[in-house]
């Protein structure tokens, strides 16, 4: 097989990159180690920044986000006896809106299917080849068993934190930073209507809690728990119970509504960053490059930031023999990477308690300046609602 790009990963970095480029006229075959099924049934994040909209918009894919999503003014900070209301459009004249990855990944995938892209589902044994010179390729096993390679004028890597791609640096190429916090989410998704307008994100001494949503009638939502917490300790009447709590069930005359759970994981919680972005042909993006804390909802956005500008890199490269913005690429991106990575942590660190007495009167103190300060607030609404794309 031969293709411009070969693009390892399915999700909707690996697919929004492939619908950038075709607009540029430029072939793309996509490979993918899951099946489409299942690509498009993980549950992700659900939150898209102001120029992640923009974008989708740009290039045709706004339709069923804006008949279906969510356009969300801002959010709740709340912990014991306190709740506030931050208005993102009031302070940084942005929104966001809540709209999950599965679906982001289904109207892409419809697009790109419309189009006649090429994908290569279900692969096994991706690896690359020769990425220091002007002809790398990757080899796969296909679905049905056979050995494939795929020469390429360019590999991108949108393969996650666990795929061949990012292993393909070699280690006196790269840097890395890592953060592991001691820390995970009890994520649940639950068939029942959202007890709160916009996101809550709350403080308690007993651990942080996050009310979400998906649509008008499921609800998501998150509870601190220990890294090594056991699941099976947790059933349903448990989960709602401690939501209840620490959410502020009660106060204000504000309820939490339980409803039936479909879905129910553990997620980590980490930071981590590779530099740089590109090694000879093979350019990563998203979290094959680096990973986000969920706190910030910066990782679907970082994803698809990575790939707008990628997309241009590329066609400058490949059609007019210009490698200026592909050199730049890796410092470009990291720049919105770790100004991402910090909102990440700063926000983690001011909500998930950490069991020191001295800390948390530092994070209630840290919570009543954003809250009471309009600079504190318009700096959470800048960083949330999202940085401009090459910032």
């Amino acid at each position: 097989m031969r293709t411009e790009v070969a693009i390892i990963g399915a999700g909707p970095a690996g697919l929004l990159l492939s619908h950038l480029l075709a607009h540029e006229g430029i072939e793309s075959v996509v490979i993918e180690t899951r099946t489409r099924e299942y690509v498009e049934a993980r549950i992700r994040a659900g939150i898209l920044e102001s120029s992640t909209v923009e974008l989708l918009d740009a290039v045709g894919l706004g339709d069923r986000l804006h008949e279906e999503g969510d356009e969300h003014r801002g959010i709740y900070l709340r912990w014991p006896h306190e709740r506030h209301h931050l208005d993102f459009v009031d302070l940084a004249g942005r929104s966001v809106w809540v709209y999950g990855q599965t679906e982001v990944t289904k109207d892409l995938g419809r697009a790109r299917e419309a189009a006649g892209q090429e994908f290569c589902y279900g692969v096994s044994d991706t690896a690359v080849h020769d990425l220091t010179t002007d002809r790398p390729y990757v080899t796969f096993r296909s679905a049905d068993g056979h050995d494939v390679r795929l020469d390429a004028d360019v590999i991108a890597g949108c393969d996650g934190s666990f795929g061949p791609s990012r292993g393909a640096v070699p280690g006196a190429a790269k840097r890395t930073w890592e953060r592991t916090y001691p820390y995970s989410w009890l994520g649940i998704l639950a068939d029942v209507a959202p007890s709160t307008d916009e996101l809550i994100y709350a403080w308690h001494p007993d651990g942080f809690a996050l009310h979400s949503m998906r649509s008008e009638t499921v609800s998501r939502l998150y509870l601190q728990v220990a890294p090594d917490e056991d699941i099976a300790e947790w059933p349903d009447d448990r989960i709602w119970d401690e939501l209840a709590v620490r959410l502020g069930h009660g106060q204000d005359g504000w309820e939490l509504t339980p409803g039936p759970i479909t879905d129910k994981s553990v997620l980590p919680m980490r930071s981590h960053v590779m530099e740089p972005m590109r090694y000879g042909r093979l350019f990563l993006a998203g979290d094959a490059a680096h990973i986000v804390p969920p706190t910030g909802a910066k990782g679907l956005n970082l994803a698809v930031a990575d790939v707008a500008l990628l997309a241009p890199a590329l066609t400058a490269m490949l059609r007019k023999n210009n490698a200026a913005l592909a050199d730049a690429y890796s410092d470009t991106a990291l720049r919105r990477v770790w100004r991402c990575t910090h909102f990440s942590w700063w926000m983690t660190t001011m909500l998930h308690a950490g069991g020191d007495p001295f800390d948390a009167q530092l994070q209630l103190s840290q919570l009543r300046w954003v809250a009471g300060s309009r600079a504190g607030a318009t700096g959470l609404a800048e960083n949330y609602a999202g940085l401009p794309i090459g910032m």
